[in-house]
This record gives C-alpha cells, structure tokens and sequence, in this order.
C-alpha cells in the first residue's frame, strides 16, 4: 500500500516538474524564430570600409575606433533618410512632415531643406500652422519662417538643418548641403540644389547645421 502511493506521488511529480521544461523550451523555440533583418548593399560596403580601416590603422587603436563609431540603419533616426525626387514636395507646396526623421522637407526656389523639427529654444515639437504660414512652437510661443528663419520669440537661433544630398542613377553624388558655421559662412545650411538628372535625395539626420544665432 506505502509503495504504490510512493510510486504514484513520484510519477506526480515527474509529470509536474516536466510541464514547465516543455512550456519553456516552445516558448524559446518561439521567440529565436525571428532573426535580424538582411543587410544592405550600403550597409556591407560600410563594414568593407570599417575592415580596411582596422587594417590601416592596425591592432587595437583601429578596433576600438571602429566598434566606438556609431552605426544607424537606412530609415533610423541618426542614418540616411533615402527619398525619390520623384516623392519630394513640389515648389512652393506646405512643409512635408519627416515623422521617423524627425524633420520636415521644404522646397523653395533656391532648392530643397531638411528642417530640424525641435525648436532650438528648449526642445520643445513645434507646429506648421497653414493659417498663418509658419512654423510655431506651442510651448513658448517662438515663430519661424517656413525656411526656418526665426521670427519672434524666446529662441535664440534659427532653426537647425539636417545635411542633404543628391545622387543620380549610377549613386555618383550631385550636390549637398554646404556645412559650416552659419553665423561667419552665410551659405552653411542653405538650400541644395536639385538637378534634374538627380533621382534620390539623403537626408543625414546624424549631421546637423545649427541655425544662426538671432541678433
């Protein structure tokens, strides 16, 4: 009598201490399903560029430059934003809002700027307001030209822009934002001109002109 209730209590328990083990290992299996996304052609050719620099430069100072560099995807904030010219704004039409970029695209007559869209007094999102034609931050009321420029408020400079380029067909590049200090270089940050044989626009969100101070 003693001994089969010891055999049933541990065949009880074997089945109890097992569920556990067989949930977790679905549950592992289940979650090392998914794997990272392919790499791009731009992606690989970056890490090509990495190894010849470690090459280059040699030994652990080239290992710890590479791996200290920071490496965003096409499409994150901090990387390349690619566009067809096909899809930019046309001249003259509202700002078009960059969400994932974090910016907005404005096309004038002298070219194309990517705005920053932070204001540059403390950070706050702001707003295009159609009504009054101009960008205006809701937090302390600062107001700019659809350029950027500023127009009145606590802000102390302009509005930042991102770096911009453009390519043709074969990937050879065009033309790109100027960069520099725009308070001594007044064509720093200023529009990009885009050529007619220009199929794709960069926008770099990890380089940015900061906008000229207010005086």
């Amino acid at each position: 009598m003693c001994r089969c209730w010891y055999t049933a209590c541990a065949l009880s328990y074997r089945h109890h201490a097992q569920v556990p083990l067989r949930r977790r290992s679905n549950f592992m299996a289940q979650a090392t399903v998914a794997g990272p996304p392919p790499m791009t052609r731009r992606e690989f050719l970056f890490y090509i560029w990495g190894a010849s620099m470690l090459l280059s430069l040699g030994g652990a100072t080239g290992a710890i430059l590479w791996f200290a560099y920071p490496r965003f995807r096409e499409g994150e904030f901090g990387g390349d934003f690619p566009i067809a010219v096909a899809d930019l704004p046309p001249v003259g039409a509202p700002p078009e809002d960059n969400p994932a970029g974090r910016l907005r695209l404005v096309r004038t007559d002298e070219g194309l700027i990517a705005i920053y869209k932070v204001c540059t007094h403390l950070g706050c999102l702001y707003s295009w307001v159609p009504a009054n034609g101009r960008f205006e931050c809701p937090c302390h009321g600062s107001k700019f030209e659809v350029t950027g420029e500023y127009i009145e408020g606590p802000a102390p400079r302009n509005l930042d822009r991102f770096i911009v380029r453009t390519f043709d067909a074969n990937g050879n590049l065009l033309t790109e934002t100027i960069t520099g200090d725009p308070n001594s270089d007044p064509a720093a940050g200023s529009p990009v001109e885009v050529p007619d044989d220009a199929v794709e626009i960069r926008v770099a969100t990890g380089q940015r002109v900061d906008g000229a101070s207010v005086s």
